[in-house]
């Protein structure tokens, strides 16, 4: 059983890191155990080789460290993680890796939180603390949703946290299940590497203007004018088979924590049918699927781009501050402190803007309990 003077984070991803960062400034010691081998592990081993940020780098740097200058406005995956190894060095965060955590239990008898983690080689370490920041956001396992058939079909089926790069997939039909970021980004690449892609528009998924117009406006009036701007801008797209949400970008970031769709070439491809966009899928044959429109297509290999969600219910016992699903109670700005010493970073639906947001709040309020213990 190990001791822990300040803080448990648990998770070294971006939010891990801004509260290490953000306690290291304010001289408060802390633990962090992360499950896998190194720093920001869904970013670097569960993320597709063209990625690059979707929103302006203001909106996703980490505190007390900006971006490089030279860094482009929408910084690629591989200066992401750059800028993540410079931040770890630049503040001396030193995670405990393949720290996996099985249980945390808040002791009343004690007053602190028994953390179970186990190691590679399958034993199991407590660490107690007055403490805990859970910090593995809400990207943490893969979202494979049940379509009837699934166990027919003889070709490839991956989720989008296993696709690299469309190397192996030249001349070959893809249906990629999910119309997001994620998706729209995929089925151009796929495109890009002589893959022939259908787009399955499974569920639906310009900001720094939102941003501005917000500080005097009603969401729902910026709502109406992204829409129109849309339209005026790209045309009316539901005649190539892209349905519209019934509520505008910024309603469904709030709700849903999922960002708008945001066109990177992929939309000129739909429109020039080089990107076909299909019905959802009813029902997998052994060589494809027939789709809710009775059509029945052929295809190679299945990709489903339908996110990611929290496991935190997996694993924190008896605390009710989160949701089923595994997302604070209470909405964003109000989600990031719990009882007896629970914290949160990164659960926002903000993205890396929130999780920074979250760290500061949490620091600073965790600093001030610490400056007030005997015998720290």
């Amino acid at each position: 059983m190990s001791f822990i003077e300040g803080p448990i984070i648990i998770g070294a991803g971006p939010s891990g890191l801004a509260i290490a960062a953000s306690l290291t400034g304010l001289s408060v010691p802390y633990i962090i155990l992360e499950r896998s081998t190194g720093i920001a592990d869904l970013w670097r081993n569960h993320t597709y080789d063209r990625l690059s940020f979707h929103l302006p780098k203001q909106f996703c740097e980490l505190p007390h460290l900006p971006f490089p200058p030279n860094f482009p406005i929408y910084p690629s995956k591989s200066q992401f993680l750059q800028y993540l190894e410079t931040y770890t060095s630049h503040f001396s965060i030193t995670p405990h890796f393949s720290k996996n955590v099985i249980e945390a239990r808040f002791d009343s008898s004690s007053s602190v939180w028994r953390v179970k983690a186990k190691n590679s080689n399958g034993g199991v370490v407590v660490y107690v603390s007055k403490w805990i920041v859970v910090a593995t956001g809400e990207n943490a396992e893969p979202v494979v949703p049940i379509v009837k058939g699934r166990e027919r079909f003889k070709g490839d089926v991956l989720h989008s946290g296993e696709y690299r790069n469309g190397d192996r997939y030249k001349g070959k039909k893809v249906l990629v299940i999910g119309c997001g970021n994620s998706g729209m980004e995929i089925c151009l690449d796929l495109f890009d590497h002589g893959a022939l892609p259908l787009l399955d528009m499974f569920g639906v998924s310009t900001f720094d203007l939102a941003v501005k117009l917000l500080k005097g406006l009603p969401v729902k009036l910026v709502d109406q004018f992204l829409v129109l701007a849309s339209k005026m801008i790209l045309g009316d797209a539901e005649k190539y088979g892209l349905r519209r949400p019934k509520v505008g970008p910024l309603e469904i970031k709030n709700i849903t924590g999922k960002s708008p769709v945001l066109d990177v070439g992929a939309l000129s491809l739909i429109k020039s049918g080089k990107i076909k966009v299909v019905p959802e899928v009813e029902t997998f044959t052994t060589n494809g699927g027939r789709f809710i429109d009775g059509n029945e297509i052929t295809f190679d290999s299945i990709l489903f781009a339908t996110g990611y969600r929290s496991n935190v219910p997996l694993w924190l016992k008896n605390c009710y501050f989160f949701t089923g699903d595994g997302k604070p109670k209470n909405a964003f700005p109000y989600g990031w402190k719990g009882e007896n010493g629970l914290y949160t970073v990164g659960f926002t639906g903000k993205g890396l803007y929130g999780a920074s947001s979250d760290a500061l709040k949490v620091a600073q309020d965790i600093a001030q309990i610490w400056s007030k213990t005997p015998n720290k």
